[in-house]
């Protein structure tokens, strides 16, 4: 596996509204990386996004680079990771941003925060399964079937086999705790809970929602959630299993001794002679009549009505075979594959707006964009014509989910009160998804979150204002590694 300062997951970062963060990456490994800071807004510094070949080239084998950001105004639950495979090996983690704003009136408080970072793991390097996935006949012999993962963890601890550990907080009773769950996956959503405690969500990708008690909670990749639970159980033994339930309904073939249920052990601090592992085996639920959560019940805890549209673009996604023998991935007819010694951001820095055409464009062959010159409120429709469902994410924007419905979209009327707002959406299989943002950060990506789908040339790109990326002072260090 791959990982970071000796570790997986990779350390936390905690910091607070509106710092510096400044982390020096030297890269130890045998290929370019890059770490992509996912949900942050990046604007004016979004040379340091970490998006190989759209914001920089990448940190070549053997040297370093400073990514040195301010925070601005988000604040919230996220990660950071490697922006190719190579965090589907390892290289992630936390990243933990505290408000300096004050909270919603009324809105519930906690005593301490504890962070959950759950994940699909493979236990063969991704540089392998995504080279028999792109292969002709697929890793399996159908083409377009994903690599299909081993088993998971939870804050990096996992079973498999016989062997294995188990992750586990020690808490007090009679406290409230805010869980912060990540999804740190390549591929599979997770079912999270725990035994007998009831969840309460309050935070969906750093958008702050009205209070809603669930029995358990499906994360897609990269999405992030934040729940309350109260420590009042009353097991004698003081000892309840967090249950991370990896997904099955994405996997096409079977995987000799595969584990599905991940586990970890919340321990009550006051518990006497408690034994080492919680003795139940079958979810037992949160000890009332609840449901799992449906995403549609996330309101935002502060009323944010959306502009009025400006501009509006529609684009499909489809998984297809080519002539070539190959199963891709493509936006509309385009399979994005990064640029080779240069990046997006680089070119449209010297070339301004004379560099794509305003609307929807394709540059390059394989780059496929929408550009806007002007601040625009943009809906962008998404349908999705295959049959997965697929993890989207908007760089740099926390854009309001206007809508969603099965098959295409036809007009249907959109939510304009109170959306949600949140970076990372999971658009279902056959269905549509409206997005709008607001055309003020010079960012350039939206990227689906399934690790072997982004390798495979699911991107388009959102080139914002490039009449005024030609100020932006872009550190000569960026510039000199696409040469490398």
């Amino acid at each position: 596996m791959l990982v970071v300062n000796g570790m997986y997951p990779g350390p936390t970062i905690e910091a607070n509204q509106g710092d510096r963060i400044i982390v020096n990456v030297t890269n130890h490994l045998e290929n370019v990386t890059s770490i992509h800071w996912h949900g942050l807004f990046q604007n004016q510094t979004n040379f340091y996004d970490g998006t190989a070949g759209i914001t920089e080239c990448g940190i070549p084998p053997g040297q370093f680079l400073v990514y040195n950001f301010t925070l601005g105004e988000f604040s919230g639950t996220t990660w950071w990771h490697a922006h190719s495979t190579q965090y589907t090996d390892g290289i992630s983690g936390a990243l933990i941003v505290y408000p300096t704003d004050p909270a919603p009136k009324g809105f519930p408080s906690w005593d301490q925060d504890l962070v959950v970072q759950v994940n699909d793991w493979y236990h063969t390097f991704s540089t392998e399964l995504l080279a028999a996935y792109l292969s002709p006949n697929g890793i399996d012999g159908t083409p377009g079937d994903e690599p299909v993962p081993d088993g998971g963890t939870l804050n990096g601890v996992g079973q498999w086999g016989q062997g294995g550990d188990h992750f586990n907080f020690t808490v007090d009773p009679n406290k409230t705790y805010r869980l912060r769950l990540i999804n740190t996956g390549s591929f599979a959503s997770i079912r999270f809970s725990i035994d007998n405690h009831p969840l309460t969500i309050i935070e969906a990708d750093g958008t702050l929602v009205q209070p809603y008690t669930v029995s358990g909670l499906t994360i897609a990749v990269a999405q992030r959630y934040s729940v309350l639970i109260r420590t009042n159980g009353t097991q004698s033994d003081g000892t309840y299993w967090m249950r991370s339930e990896i997904q099955t309904d994405m996997f096409t073939y079977n995987v000799t001794g595969q584990n599905v249920d991940i586990r970890g052990v919340l321990k009550y601090s006051n518990a006497q002679d408690a034994p080492a592992l919680p003795v139940a085996q079958k979810d037992p639920g949160p000890g009332k009549k609840l449901r799992d959560m449906n995403t549609t019940f996330l309101v935002p805890a502060v009323a944010d009505v959306p502009p009025n549209r400006s501009r509006e673009y529609t684009v499909k996604v489809a998984m297809e075979n080519t002539t070539d023998g190959r199963f891709l991935a493509f936006f509309n007819t385009t399979s994005w594959e990064p640029l080779v010694g240069t990046s997006t951001l680089l070119t449209v820095h010297q070339d301004g707006a004379s560099y794509a055409p305003e609307g929807g464009s394709l540059q390059n062959s394989t780059q496929f964009m929408i550009t806007e010159d002007t601040i625009q409120t943009v809906d962008l429709i998404i349908n999705n014509l295959d049959d997965g469902d697929h993890p989207f994410h908007l760089h740099g924007h926390r854009p309001w989910i206007m809508g969603t419905g099965a098959g295409r979209y036809n007009g249907t009327a959109l939510n304009t009160k109170n959306p949600l707002r949140r970076d990372t959406v999971l658009i279902p299989a056959f269905s549509w998804t409206v997005l709008r943002f607001i055309t003020d950060n010079r960012e350039f990506s939206l990227f689906l979150y399934i690790a072997w789908h982004m390798a495979s040339g699911l991107s388009m790109q959102i080139n914002s204002l490039p009449s005024n990326s030609t100020q932006l002072v872009i550190p000569q260090q960026i510039v000199d590694q696409c040469s490398s």
